[in-house]
């Protein structure tokens, strides 16, 4: 029996209010897997663009 089928097998003997829960819950996490992949995105441009962002012709931009 795979995870996925072990898991189903125990939300289905839940009562409908916790499996409600439980459906929140596995929502909640791949909303914070898919916010990390979007931080490690931005991580990575931010040093890419630092030369772009960070130079003395747009100085009077950085007090904006």
């Amino acid at each position: 029996m795979t995870l996925a089928e072990t898991i189903f097998e125990q939300v289905k003997a839940l009562p409908e209010p916790l499996a409600r829960e439980v459906l929140d819950f596995v929502e909640f996490l791949s909303e914070r897997a898919e916010q990390g992949s979007w931080r490690d995105l931005m991580s990575a441009q931010t040093g890419g663009l630092a030369a772009v962002w960070d130079n003395p012709e747009d100085a009077i931009w950085d007090n904006a």
